[in-house]
């Protein structure tokens, strides 16, 4: 499982122009099952996705097409962990640890 934090490098009216574009990928990769979940950072210096499903190399490609990053008013950094333990909704979910 992936922490994805996006951190704006770019005015908060130059990420306005491109929210609508962005959303469109959101819902794209929730379509897909890779996201869990999303939503702004507090306070609103940037934005956290929670992806599953993919691996490493899949979810740098996926952040690197988020039109924030294309229109460059955003930069990544991807934190992988391995999700051992969940709420009973999330437990499609759970991982365990390699041997």
């Amino acid at each position: 499982m992936f922490v994805m934090e996006l951190t704006y490098t770019a005015p908060l009216e130059a990420v306005e122009r491109e929210m609508d574009a962005h959303l469109a990928w959101l819902d794209t990769h929730y379509a897909k099952g890779v996201f869990l979940a999303s939503g702004r950072k507090v306070p609103r210096d940037g934005g956290v996705i929670l992806a599953t499903g993919v691996s490493r190399a899949e979810a740098e490609a996926i952040a690197a097409g988020d039109p924030f990053v294309l229109a460059g008013v955003c930069a990544y950094r991807i934190t992988e962990f391995v999700a051992t333990k969940t709420a009973p909704s999330l437990a499609a979910v759970r991982e365990t640890l390699p041997s």
